[in-house]
This record gives structure tokens, sequence and C-alpha cells, in this order.
């Protein structure tokens, strides 16, 4: 093309472009933890000075020769900054901001392969115009895995649907089109998609996991918590979580443990966030595409933010470190609290490399009685050799990727709020009594996971479903596969939120409580999570007909014997939980006194 000022226009996008990319690739090698923040604005920066020319160029820039696919990269990049800002600073304003972005592109179709207008284009179209076409097939495949995670975390599950299905037939048309081209790696993510949203199933239908004012404060209870205002208060600001299991259920980086965490460690967002982001489609079928281009008009108001609750804690999510990683990830963040924070350090991980050897030992195990109290848990950890630790690795055995309660322990100079879920779990009682400066709280997870005989357990630690959703925790516990009415599943609910509201007023008017959990009592997000252990423990007990501590989460220090499961109190309303749902056949009530 002759020079011009469209030319001029389209040279200096792509000048711009390559500065833009440089920007977002130091933006996105750097960890989600520990500052980087002048990264991601510079690299905001720069694709905000980039939107802003094609948006004021456009028909410049498309006479020049600017592709669609084009305008949709600049687009992704900044739904991906959107997210990264997300992971990093748990600001729901941002997970919009990623969702805006995404649904503008896909609603568009500006990663679509255009189709030749007739047979002789497309022979004309030679080998160039194909590689470049599977190119930009590869750019709406991975564009599309990265709409699905946004808007499972934004809950959007009509769009979940609609995605799923077009990704699905994405890779059967790529499969077709570039026959010697192998898709397998897009299978697998296929199958590893199909697996989590049958084994999460809490997108649609059941209540969010984020911390809802309406269903998870309980007025009655404010002034007795309040008490503990007069002493010192620790609030949670920053939690590591992290997950690793040999062939989990995840999808992308994001495995169901931390998924299931990371939301239940968010308030659940109110009035304009909810209503801000459109529904993929409108009547079934694709938002307006008018204009050669598909002008994209994107104002993120500030209306979306929510001024009526606080900030959330910022989340470090590590996907399969290794030891050492952890181990540094958990020092950057130490070196960064403040007086008054708690760290909260969740791991969700196997007990041992060797699988198979796990569930020998654990029927091995579950077949023996325990004299031991379930209850009696203010000692030293007792458990040595092959149960001493947690396992961090994707396959053999070795020290290296062996996490000890020991390497945890220097940073107890810190206060410190540890969820252990698995088999091994028990090993960190060693923490206990042992830290360096601050008392730490544990809950740890029972050594042996509960199931109705021949009844599948599902997928992701049951211990963490039922510190995150407890109601669908004890259906998947009592086996109830089919469907509840919704007239007896809000019954359900309405006993569990009237349970929770019951054992915080025990927990928060009792004269015992250790102040180790007196401190942390007025967090709304360790409250919740400490009133859903207690839930959690007594309904795994009344599970089980005999007292055997492996079946038992456990905390330390102790909690007060008023919301043990052998008080009335906490009895109760498991009790009425179960013949709500006529499952009460499948508890032992009677023998457990």
């Amino acid at each position: 093309m002759a020079d011009g000022e469209p030319s001029g226009a389209y040279r200096e996008f792509k000048a711009l472009v390559e500065a833009a990319d440089r920007k977002f690739a130091r933006a996105r090698d750097l960890p989600l933890y520990g500052g980087g923040d002048h990264h991601s604005r510079k690299a905001f920066k720069a694709y905000t000075r980039l939107w802003r020319l094609q948006q004021d160029r456009r028909r410049d820039l498309v006479a020049a020769g600017l592709r669609r696919w084009e305008i949709g990269e600049v687009a992704s990049r900044i739904g991906q900054l959107y997210y990264a800002r997300y992971l990093r600073t748990a600001e729901p304003r941002s997970l919009v901001g990623a969702y805006v972005f995404y649904e503008a592109i896909y609603s568009r179709g500006y990663f679509a392969a255009p189709a030749p207008a007739n047979a002789n284009a497309s022979a004309a179209a030679g080998g160039g115009a194909k590689h470049q076409g599977l190119l930009i097939r590869y750019k709406e495949l991975r564009f599309i895995a990265r709409f699905l995670v946004v808007a499972m975390l934004m809950r959007r599950a009509e769009a979940v649907d609609h995605l799923v299905a077009r990704l699905r037939s994405l890779v059967q048309e790529s499969k077709s089109a570039y026959p010697k081209t192998n898709f397998k790696e897009w299978k697998q993510v296929l199958q590893e998609l199909d697996r989590f949203l049958k084994a999460d199933g809490a997108y649609k239908g059941s209540r969010s996991l984020r911390y809802d004012n309406l269903f998870d404060s309980y007025a009655s209870n404010l002034a007795s918590i309040a008490r503990f205002h007069s002493k010192r208060v620790l609030k949670l600001k920053e939690a590591v979580l992290t997950s690793y299991h040999r062939n989990e259920v995840k999808f992308t980086e994001l495995t169901l443990d931390t998924f299931r965490m990371l939301q239940s460690l968010e308030w659940e967002p109110t009035g304009s966030y909810q209503i801000a982001v459109k529904e993929l489609t409108e009547n079934g079928t694709m938002s307006d595409q008018s204009g050669p281009s598909g002008l994209i008009d994107i104002h993120l108001s500030t209306e979306i933010s929510d001024g009526n609750l606080p900030s959330n804690p910022q989340r470090a999510i590590i996907y399969h470190p290794t030891v050492s990683h952890l181990i540094a990830v958990l020092a950057t963040i130490c070196e960064e609290l403040s007086q008054d924070s708690i760290l909260l350090i969740y791991i969700s991980a196997s007990g041992l490399a060797d699988q198979n050897a796990y569930h020998k030992y654990a029927s091995s195990s579950s077949s023996r009685s325990r004299s031991a109290s379930a209850f009696s848990i203010d000692k030293p950890n007792s458990h040595t050799g092959l149960d001493d630790h947690v396992w961090l690795g994707p396959r053999g055995n070795g020290g290296p990727n062996n996490l000890y309660p020991e390497d945890l322990i220097p940073f107890t100079r810190y206060p410190l709020f540890l969820v252990i879920d698995s088999e091994n779990s028990h090993a960190f009682k060693a923490i206990h009594n042992a830290e360096k400066g601050e008392p730490a709280a544990l809950l740890l997870s029972p050594r042996i996971a509960s199931a109705m005989p021949g009844v599948e357990s599902g997928n992701g630690g049951q211990f963490t479903y039922f510190l995150t959703a407890p109601m669908q925790a004890f259906c998947q516990l009592a086996g109830i596969t089919s469907d509840i009415d919704s007239d007896t599943y809000a019954n359900a609910e309405n006993i569990i939120f009237s349970a929770l509201e019951q054992y915080e007023e025990i927990l928060s008017t009792s004269v015992g409580l250790n102040i180790v959990w007196g401190q942390i009592l007025p967090d709304p997000f360790l409250r919740r999570l400490i009133l859903r252990f207690i839930f959690c423990r007594a309904v795994l007990f009344y599970f089980h007909p005999e007292e055997h501590g492996e079946h038992l989460p456990i905390c330390l220090p102790s909690l007060p014997e008023s919301v043990s499961p052998n008080a009335k109190a906490i009895k109760t309303p498991i009790l009425l939980l179960a013949e709500n749902l006529v499952v009460s056949n499948r508890f032992h009530f009677g023998n457990r006194t």
C-alpha cells in the first residue's frame, strides 16, 4: 500500500503492539504474590494506549489491513491482565473486567476464521494462509479455555454451558479442518473439563461458596463476638492455597480444591456487581456483531466495585509447587505481614507417593479400633515413618518432595491458621507447642475419608468440601445421589444456617475459649471455617457406629467441650438435618452419647 495516513496508523499500531507485548511478557512471568504490581501497571498502561488507538483510528487501521484476530488478541491480553490482577489482589472488579473483555471477544467472533468466498479462493489461499488459520484456531481454543475459568468463577452457568459446547465443537471442527495436526492435548482438556464440572456442580443450582452477609453473618451474635475486640484481634489479609494430588480434578492450573477454597475466602458481591455483566447470549442468539470490525466500546465504571464490602484477603494460589517453592512463597509473604494480620496456609496433598500403598494402609487401619480418644488431641504427634509428611511431587519418592511439619515451624514466628487436607494431616500436630513465637491454629482433616458403602465419594478433598460447601458435602457423605426437591433442600439449608448460628453463639460466649481462637474469631472468614469444622466433626462422629479417631478431623488448640459432638446443642441440628433429608438410618445417633 502506498505511504499515507492509513499505513502510518497501522505502523504505529504494530509498534505499540510490540512494546505492549514485551511489557505483557514481563508481567505474565512474575509470580502472583510478593510485589511486581508495577509491571502489571505498565502493561495495562501500554494496552490502554493501544486499545484507544484502535478505537479512535479503527477505520484507517481496517483499511490498512488490520485483521479481526489482531483486535481479539489485544482484547484477550487485557482480559488476561485483569484476571492476573484478580488472582493477585482478589479484587472482584478485576474479575468482572476479565469477563467483560472475554465476552466481547467471544460475542463478536474476533478469533472466528473467515470462510473463503468460493472454492477458487480457498484453493488460492495456499499453505501459508492455512498455517495462519491453524495459529488463529489455537488462539481461539486457548481463549475459550481462559474464558471458561473466569465464567466458572463468576458463576455464569449459562455462559459455562455455552462455552463448553463451543469448545467441544471447535475441537471437532479443528480435527476435520486440519487432519494432519494432532489435537490430542485438547481432547485431554475436554476430559479434564468434563470431570471438573461433574465433580464440582456448584457453578449452578446451589448457593455461592463466597461469604454472603445474608446467610453467613448472624446479627444476634455480633455483641458476643465484639467482646473479643477489647483484646488482640487478628485479621485474615493473606492466604497461601495449594493442592497437589496425582490425577486430581483440575482445569487448566486450577484444581478443584483450590477453586473451592479461593471462593470461600471472598465476599459475595452485591448490587451493581451482579448485574454489570450481561449473559453471553440473548434469547439464544449471539450478540450483535454489526459493523465490519465489531467495535468494542467498554468503559469499566466504578459502579462495578462494591463499596458496601471490605476488601477480600489476598491469596497466593500455587499450582503443584515443589517444597522449596512453597517455602519460598511463605517466606516472601510473611515478610510483608502487618502486625494485625494472620496468614492462612491451606494445603491439600497426598500422604504417600504410592497411592496403592496408601489404600492398603487405609484399609488395614480402618479395620482396627483405636484406643485413644478422638478428642484427646493436645499431644505431640506420635506418627513416624511413612505418615509424617505430605507429598508434593508427580512421581517417585524421596525427601525433596516431602513436606514435613518441621518445614512450617519457622513461620510460626507469625500468626498462622493452618488447614491441612491429607491422610497424613495428623502428623502436623507436631507444630502444636513447638511454635517459635506465635501459637498456631490448626484444622486437620481425618486420616480416612468417610463414605456410604458402594457410593462413589466424588472428587476433591472431603474435608475441604465441608469447609467450603457443608450442605453439598453432607449430601455426598450420606450418599444422596438423586435430586432433592426445592422445599426439602431449602429446609435443609435453613437447618444448617440455624445450626451454625447456634454453634457461633456457644463459641462466642464460652468462658473457656483458648486465646488462639479468641483473637481470630472476629474475622468472618476464619470464624466461618471454625464453625464448619465443628459441623464437619460432629457429622462424621455420628456417621460411624464406633469412635475411631482416624475418621474425625482435629483442631489444635482444643475447642471447648460445649462444641464437641457429644454436646446436645451440636447433635440436635444434625439429627434434624438427617431426618429432613430422610437419611437418619445412615447415621448412628442412638449409640453415640
